[in-house]
């Protein structure tokens, strides 16, 4: 997200930033950050995720199952990175640029069957998916039946390994309900980061230089980190992912930390 940024229209109606960016990694649960990084405005955010992931995987000591982000991150070297990281990226398709998909398949990476139907997700086994012919599960009703792929009363079953192109596919599988539900997670980012920049000042920049920059961003980060520590030793009785962050942000107000900044 542009801090102390300003946009100028060039030929070919694009536009180029001047500035920097704050890219934020956030702990959807407690809603406060984990990793940062500011780059210049220029910089695309979609080369940014492998070094946040790192930073995130050296600082944690739980296991970290999924990364999340937007369409804008739809690069195979972020996909590449969560699972080298031990987790699964859930990112949207950025279908823009995407030329046909590979014969037999739909672009969310589901198999189609020979009659042409998308096949029934049926879960997953670590990194196999599995999916069952669209006619058995009662998805269609074709004109042929199950006839049309196999003579099994249960069906055609495909398997695909997700390391097959790790980008596709997805454990769970991209557009069922928990892939979704996972996505919306990603919102947690967001409020994050409106929270740094309304209620503390990270996007009040009275300093210029990379390095003073980030410098101002890590002091934000702190104060936000240091108000929901105080928070939850107030409120022992109270776990401290169930205490909403915007509650950090004002009980830093209340407290005047942000007189520091």
């Amino acid at each position: 997200m542009p801090i102390g940024a300003q946009s100028f229209y060039s030929l070919g109606n694009k536009i180029t930033w001047f500035g920097y960016k704050m890219h934020l990694s956030v702990d959807t649960a407690s809603e406060l950050p984990t990793a940062i990084e500011v780059t210049p405005a220029h910089v695309n955010d979609g080369e940014v995720p492998p070094e946040l992931i790192e930073q995130v995987t050296d600082r944690t000591k739980s296991k970290i199952e999924f990364l999340i982000m937007d369409g804008g991150y739809d690069q195979l070297k972020n996909y590449e990175s969560a699972k080298t990281n031990g987790a699964q990226a859930i990112i949207p398709l950025n279908l823009r640029n995407e030329k046909e998909p590979p014969e037999g398949i739909s672009s969310n990476g589901t198999p189609r069957c020979s009659v042409g139907y998308e096949k029934t997700d049926w879960g997953a086994d670590k990194d196999q998916l599995k999916f069952r012919c669209p006619h058995a599960t009662g998805k269609v009703d074709g004109p042929l039946g199950m006839a049309a792929c196999s003579s099994s009363n249960y069906g055609m079953v495909v398997k695909v390994d997700i390391k097959k192109d790790v980008r596709r596919y997805s454990n769970p599988h991209r557009d069922t309900k928990r892939w979704k539900e996972l996505y919306n997670e990603r919102t947690s980012v967001e409020r994050c980061n409106s929270r740094m920049k309304s209620f503390l000042t990270a996007n009040s920049l009275h300093v210029w230089g990379i390095e003073k920059v980030k410098t101002h961003i890590y002091l934000n980060a702190i104060v936000l980190l240091v108000s929901a520590l105080a928070m939850a030793r107030e409120n022992k009785e109270k776990p401290l992912k169930k205490i909403h962050c915007k509650k950090f942000c004002r009980y830093a107000q209340k407290q005047d930390f942000c007189n520091i900044l």
